[in-house]
Protein backbone atom coordinates (compact mmCIF):
# COMPACT_ATOMS: atom_id res chain seq x y z
CA UNK A 1 0.00 0.00 0.00
CA UNK A 2 1.24 3.45 -0.75
CA UNK A 3 0.85 6.10 1.61
CA UNK A 4 -0.31 9.35 0.19
CA UNK A 5 0.42 13.07 1.31
CA UNK A 6 -1.34 15.72 0.57
CA UNK A 7 -0.16 19.41 0.96
CA UNK A 8 -3.50 21.79 0.67
CA UNK A 9 -2.48 25.93 0.35
CA UNK A 10 -5.95 27.67 1.14
CA UNK A 11 -5.80 31.58 1.18
CA UNK A 12 -8.66 33.93 2.83
CA UNK A 13 -10.36 36.94 1.03
CA UNK A 14 -9.55 40.40 2.94
CA UNK A 15 -11.55 40.23 6.10
CA UNK A 16 -12.66 36.50 5.86
CA UNK A 17 -9.28 35.18 7.62
CA UNK A 18 -11.70 34.11 11.26
CA UNK A 19 -14.13 32.80 9.21
CA UNK A 20 -11.77 30.67 7.41
CA UNK A 21 -9.65 29.58 10.14
CA UNK A 22 -12.63 28.98 12.33
CA UNK A 23 -14.25 26.52 9.52
CA UNK A 24 -10.85 25.02 8.68
CA UNK A 25 -10.23 24.25 12.58
CA UNK A 26 -13.96 22.53 12.54
CA UNK A 27 -11.94 20.14 10.16
CA UNK A 28 -9.73 18.67 12.05
CA UNK A 29 -11.65 16.27 14.69
CA UNK A 30 -13.64 14.34 12.03
CA UNK A 31 -11.16 14.36 9.59
CA UNK A 32 -8.36 12.56 11.97
CA UNK A 33 -11.40 10.15 12.99
CA UNK A 34 -11.79 9.10 9.72
CA UNK A 35 -10.67 5.96 8.17
CA UNK A 36 -6.99 5.83 6.46
CA UNK A 37 -6.26 9.54 8.08
CA UNK A 38 -2.50 8.91 9.16
CA UNK A 39 -1.87 12.55 10.07
CA UNK A 40 -4.13 16.11 9.40
CA UNK A 41 -1.83 18.81 10.63
CA UNK A 42 -3.53 22.51 9.88
CA UNK A 43 -0.77 25.47 9.98
CA UNK A 44 -1.26 29.53 9.84
CA UNK A 45 1.76 31.40 8.11
CA UNK A 46 3.76 33.76 10.36
CA UNK A 47 3.70 36.21 8.00
CA UNK A 48 0.44 36.16 6.30
CA UNK A 49 -2.52 35.08 8.69
CA UNK A 50 -4.64 34.95 5.34
CA UNK A 51 -2.51 31.77 4.32
CA UNK A 52 -3.06 28.63 5.51
CA UNK A 53 -1.64 25.05 5.02
CA UNK A 54 -3.13 21.45 5.19
CA UNK A 55 -0.50 18.79 5.80
CA UNK A 56 -2.01 15.30 5.35
CA UNK A 57 -1.04 11.55 5.03
CA UNK A 58 -3.56 8.93 3.94
CA UNK A 59 -3.75 5.19 3.81
CA UNK A 60 -4.15 5.35 0.30
CA UNK A 61 -5.84 7.60 -2.15
CA UNK A 62 -9.03 5.93 -1.80
CA UNK A 63 -9.00 6.73 1.75
CA UNK A 64 -8.58 10.63 0.63
CA UNK A 65 -11.32 10.54 -1.87
CA UNK A 66 -13.74 9.45 0.73
CA UNK A 67 -12.70 12.38 2.48
CA UNK A 68 -13.39 14.55 -0.06
CA UNK A 69 -16.97 13.53 -0.02
CA UNK A 70 -17.46 13.27 3.47
CA UNK A 71 -20.51 15.88 5.17
CA UNK A 72 -17.39 17.50 7.46
CA UNK A 73 -15.79 18.72 4.07
CA UNK A 74 -19.20 19.19 1.99
CA UNK A 75 -19.98 21.74 4.94
CA UNK A 76 -17.02 23.23 4.96
CA UNK A 77 -17.07 24.44 1.27
CA UNK A 78 -20.87 25.54 1.84
CA UNK A 79 -19.67 27.89 5.03
CA UNK A 80 -16.33 29.22 3.25
CA UNK A 81 -18.30 30.20 0.24
CA UNK A 82 -16.36 32.85 -1.40
CA UNK A 83 -14.34 33.50 1.34
CA UNK A 84 -11.23 31.75 -0.53
CA UNK A 85 -9.22 33.83 -2.51
CA UNK A 86 -6.89 31.09 -3.50
CA UNK A 87 -6.77 27.15 -3.15
CA UNK A 88 -3.62 24.63 -5.07
CA UNK A 89 -3.21 20.88 -3.81
CA UNK A 90 -0.33 18.96 -4.35
CA UNK A 91 -1.40 15.17 -4.06
CA UNK A 92 1.89 13.26 -3.77
CA UNK A 93 3.58 9.95 -3.09
CA UNK A 94 5.24 9.37 0.15
CA UNK A 95 8.90 8.07 -1.04
CA UNK A 96 10.68 7.94 1.98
Amino acid sequence: MTKLTIIAHITAHEGKVELLKSELEKLLVPTRNEPGCLQYDLHQDNKNAAHFMFCESWESREAWQTHMVAPPLQDYLKAVEGAVSDFTLYEMTHIG
